[in-house]
């Protein structure tokens, strides 16, 4: 039996919005912060702390910079909008502390890679977010990646369907998007962070993960249980995932597992660390087609 349930949408933003900018992961290259942040200034008006370009070891800057900077863009009521400056690696440190914040009003966050842990857990609570380029990627990804994200944030319609290139399982299945970068996923089983994916289509996607490691990765979501719990699965970019001089593919293993489970399951979706990367809302309800390999999206990112 699988569990209906809504997630809350947060208020769309507005040419002109006030929006903040955090690195809660990695260090960042400024060239392309610089570059990704023209175009959002260009839209919206941005905010950022000068200590964002702080460094400690690969970290940008200490758990305590990196969670008072997201802390403050979450609670305070000026900022209507949130967009993270990388990912890498560094967002799980903060989820203990963030759990002590209290209630946060919905607002969109976007990110993908290592920001899935706060997108995980933004859905632990109940509320939707944007699994889409972080600052760094966005001069790098074409116009219309661009247009479709500040579509979903402005837009109380559905985003537009995206299309994969590879039915693994066929079938039809319904429920709410939620996933992102498989390791990420993976590293939060067993946690508090983690929502219940009863019913949900599962997004995963993930970078420089060897085959085995995706089969192993894989496993521990098997063990666990969760392709017991979700509906579907979309499949996004598996980015430099090969194996030198191997005479099988990453999605060779990644077809295998998922023709496991039996679940409709689509590969090849424009999403994740690949040359496109086009932004998606988690948490809202979704219909994945594996015969035509759309994924259909129910519900807008945002409420007007």
């Amino acid at each position: 039996m699988t569990i209906d349930r809504a997630f809350r949408a947060p208020p769309a933003l507005a040419p002109g919005a006030r929006v903040a900018v955090i690195a809660p992961a990695s260090a960042f290259d400024r060239a392309s912060f610089e570059s990704g942040l023209a175009l959002v200034g260009a839209r919206y008006d941005v905010r950022y702390r000068p200590a964002i370009f702080e460094r400690h070891r690969y970290l940008a800057g200490s758990d305590n910079r990196r969670h008072e900077e997201l802390a403050e863009a979450l609670l305070d009521p000026a900022i209507r909008g949130v967009f993270c400056a990388r990912g890498g690696y560094g967002a799980t440190r903060l989820l203990t502390r963030l759990a002590a914040i209290g209630p946060v009003a919905p607002k969109p966050l976007v990110g993908f890679s290592d920001i899935t842990a706060l997108h995980l857990w933004l859905q632990s609570r109940g509320v939707m977010s944007i699994h889409g380029p972080v600052l760094t990627q966005l001069g790098l990804l074409p116009e219309a990646t661009r247009q479709r994200l500040f579509q979903l944030l402005e837009s109380a319609a559905p985003a537009p369907a995206l299309t994969a290139s590879d039915t693994y399982v066929s079938g039809v299945a319904e429920g709410p998007l939620l996933g992102g970068t498989l390791s990420v996923v993976t590293r939060l089983l067993g946690t508090p962070y983690l929502p219940s994916l009863e019913g949900a289509i599962l997004l995963l996607e993930d970078v420089g993960e060897r085959p085995y490691r995706l089969d192993r990765m894989w496993t521990h979501l098997e063990l666990a249980g969760v392709f017991r719990q979700v509906r579907g699965i979309a499949l996004g970019s598996f980015t430099n995932c090969e194996e030198k001089n191997a005479d099988y593919s990453a999605a060779d293993v990644l077809c295998e597992l998922a023709q496991a489970t039996g679940l409709p399951c689509v590969a090849g979706f424009p999403v994740g660390h690949g040359a496109v990367n086009e932004p998606v809302p988690l948490g809202a309800r979704a219909r994945l087609d594996a015969v035509a390999r759309t994924l259909t999206f129910l519900e807008p990112a945002v409420a007007s």
